[in-house]
Formats: structure tokens, C-alpha cells, sequence
């Protein structure tokens, strides 16, 4: 298998005033391309601080970060912000999405600052809508969409680039069961298709879905396994009546 991103000793320090705050530890971790994995951990356990750093959102204070085949841990903010727009697709919990933009100008937003044509972003958001089932809501503000529908959005502008991985911080977190459970449909329909996909969640009904957990204590990996008993939405139980 070829790894995607590899990272070696990672380590993360906060420098807040006189105090160091160690929030990764030596953090070692190879995610093979076209793995479905669950990031795991309680509060301060240094999950949302590798996310970042996976994400390119930021850089490690000391180890390495390999991502697909280029270092990028001691790229300047400039570098990593095109390594970003290129490899990564973003979903986060609170959507982001812009309220004065309909559905599709917010999905061809990342493809503004790729330098893609105008008619050409238009025609690609409007193939992501429609992969995500929002065909019909593309002239739709955001206020004009329910929840799930929001995060729908979200996850097809994390598509948009065809990224080689989708990063999702806490993508249900805001969500009721029914709809938590169609965004998962979602993100393994996204998965089946080839992408890498790393989950970021606190709750293990939703890592279940994954085919790979790992999770961090204290700025350590605690334990890193495969998910013997994947959940997924075709399962009797997540069928909902209409």
C-alpha cells in the first residue's frame, strides 16, 4: 500500500507566556491512500492540534510530516496554503459557508483562488451539488438550507479540487441522528470512490463507521487499530422509515 501522509516524532508546543504546553508528544502515523479513518481523543488529548497540522494548517514545532511524497514540515504560509487548496478538502462542524453566496458560489469558492475560469468552476460545483444530492439547491442560500443540507454543501466544496484527502472535523457534531447518519452515507460513498478520508469526532458511534480508529492521550498515540465491525448506513438499524 502507498502511504499518503507519513509522519514521524511529530510534536507540538505552545509557547503561552512563561508556560510550554506540550499538546503532541511524539506522534507517529502512516494513513495508506483510500483509508477511511476516526481520529479520536477527549478534550486537550492533541486531536484538533493534528488535525491541523495534517491539515497544512499548521507546522509541527519538531518531527516530519510527508504528504504525498513532499515534506511539508518546515514549508513557509505561503507554501502551505497551496499544498492546501491542492491536496486537502475541508469539512468542519459549523459549515463555514458564506451567507451572501448561494450554494454554488460557495463550492466554486475554492476554485477562485485555483485560477479556474469562471464558466469552468461553475459547471464543477454544480457536478459536486449533484454527487451530494443538491442538484435542486443550487441557487439556495445558506439560511434557505436546513442543517444537513449546509453540511452537504460544505462537504461538496471540499470536493470541489478533487483533493486527495478530505479532512472532516466534527462533521455531525451540529446535526440530529437521522441526518448524522445520511452525512455518513455520504462520506462513505466519497471513500468508495478512492479518496482518503479521516474522520475527526468524539463520538464512537460515528468511528464506527471507519474502517480505522486511532486515538490520542495526552499528546500520544493511546492505540491505533482497524475497526473489525464496520458500521455502515445500509445496515438494518440506520434504515429510516419515510
Amino acid at each position: 500500500m502507498e502511504n499518503i501522509i507519513s509522519v514521524k516524532d511529530l510534536t507540538k508546543i505552545y509557547i503561552m507566556g512563561p508556560t510550554k504546553v506540550h499538546a503532541l508528544r511524539g506522534v507517529d502515523l502512516d494513513i495508506n491512500r483510500n483509508e477511511y479513518i476516526a481520529l479520536m481523543g477527549p478534550s486537550g488529548s492533541g486531536k484538533s492540534t493534528l488535525m491541523n497540522l495534517l491539515g497544512c494548517l499548521d507546522t509541527p514545532s519538531d518531527g516530519e510530516y510527508v504528504l504525498n511524497g513532499t515534506n511539508v514540515s518546515t514549508m513557509e504560509d505561503d507554501e502551505l496554503a497551496e499544498v492546501r487548496n491542492k491536496e486537502i478538502g475541508f469539512v468542519f462542524q459549523t459549515f463555514n459557508l458564506l451567507p451572501r453566496l448561494s450554494a454554488l458560489e460557495n463550492v466554486a469558492l475554492p476554485l477562485v483562488y485555483a485560477g479556474t475560469s469562471k464558466s469552468d468552476r461553475l459547471q464543477r460545483a454544480r457536478e459536486v451539488l449533484t454527487e451530494v444530492g443538491l442538484g435542486d439547491r443550487v441557487d439556495h442560500k445558506p439560511n434557505e438550507l436546513s442543517g444537513g443540507q449546509r453540511q452537504r454543501v460544505a462537504i461538496a466544496r471540499a470536493l470541489v479540487n478533487r483533493p486527495s484527502i478530505i479532512l472532516a472535523d466534527e462533521p455531525t457534531g451540529n446535526l440530529d441522528t437521522k441526518t448524522s447518519i445520511e452525512i455518513m452515507g455520504i462520506f462513505e460513498r466519497i471513500h468508495a470512490q478512492g479518496n482518503t478520508v479521516i474522520l475527526v469526532t468524539h463520538e464512537p458511534d460515528i468511528a464506527e463507521h471507519c474502517h480505522r480508529i486511532v486515538r490520542l492521550l495526552d499528546g500520544r498515540v493511546e492505540y491505533d487499530r482497524l475497526n473489525e465491525n464496520v458500521v455502515t448506513v445500509d445496515d438494518p438499524e440506520h434504515r429510516y422509515k419515510q
